[in-house]
């Protein structure tokens, strides 16, 4: 974990009553500190409970890792990747 824990016990699953706003920022934070990825070129963006990632990785691994490191900020399961590898 990377100091960012997840949003527990709000409410509506995935968000768990946090804003857009707020979702956005906290996963974008946990991304760009996340020393074993590259995450200049990854977009965050909120479509109903669902956090989204679009955009571009460098290493094989980086799709699933980017994923993990949303999950740990939203929930399991609440994360959809649009990733691609360059």
């Amino acid at each position: 974990m990377l100091g960012f824990p997840a949003f527990t016990g709000h409410g509506e699953p995935g968000r768990q009553g946090h804003s857009d706003a707020a979702t956005r920022a906290s996963v974008e934070s946990a991304l760009h500190a996340a020393a074993d990825i590259e995450a200049g070129e990854i977009a965050v963006s909120i479509s109903g409970s669902y956090t989204i990632l679009e955009g571009f990785v460098r290493r094989r691994g980086d799709v699933e890792r980017a994923i993990e490191i949303a999950e740990g900020v939203v929930g399991r399961g609440y994360v959809r990747g649009r990733l691609l590898r360059r």
